[in-house]
């Protein structure tokens, strides 16, 4: 893995299992990392999102990411109005070359809402690239497996799911955006 350095820019590319895009953030800013644990948080706010079409758009709100070496899934804690949401995806765990954050998304996801109350989405796509890209047994069963961990995660409102951890990370982003 290349070396990280802490308020650097990094984009984001997101692959389907067939190795093609699938979306891009232009950009994504190194707030913490601990090799320790496996865990890498970034930020982004108003990033430029392109899709596998072409079609470009923008995100709206400060987003704080937790990317896993180890695990197989990543975390966006969207600050918005209304309160903190969540999304997940599954996804491969991520590497980092070329200034870039990569992993394959496995289609499944998960949104959390503001009251804790969360939803498992995009199984009908799952199950699809399952088939039309012959995701291996090991793959399915690992997808499954860490859903099931991520849920427990959710439920327990585990560290990444603490909303004091996402206000103390946009904090620290805005003061290291002020700071430029």
């Amino acid at each position: 893995m290349e070396k990280l350095k802490i308020g650097h820019k990094y984009q984001i590319h997101s692959y389907k299992h067939n190795g093609q895009i699938y979306k891009a953030w232009d950009e994504a800013t190194l707030l913490n990392f601990d090799f320790k644990t496996g865990v890498l948080v970034f930020a982004n706010n108003c990033t430029t999102v392109t899709e596998k079409d072409g079609h470009k758009w923008s995100t709206k709100e400060p987003a704080i990411l937790f990317f896993f070496l180890h695990k197989w899934y990543n975390i966006i804690g969207q600050y918005k109005g209304r309160g903190i949401c969540y999304y997940c995806n599954m996804a491969s765990p991520i590497i980092i070359e070329d200034n870039t954050i990569k992993y394959i998304d496995y289609d499944l996801d998960v949104k959390v809402f503001p009251n804790g109350s969360f939803k498992v989405i995009d199984k009908n796509e799952y199950n699809y690239h399952k088939k039309k890209f012959n995701y291996p047994k090991e793959i399915d069963y690992i997808i499954k497996k860490q859903l099931n961990d991520l849920i427990k995660e959710i439920r327990n409102k585990d560290k990444y799911f603490n909303n004091n951890e996402i206000e103390k990370w946009v904090k620290y982003y805005l003061f290291l955006q002020n700071k430029k």
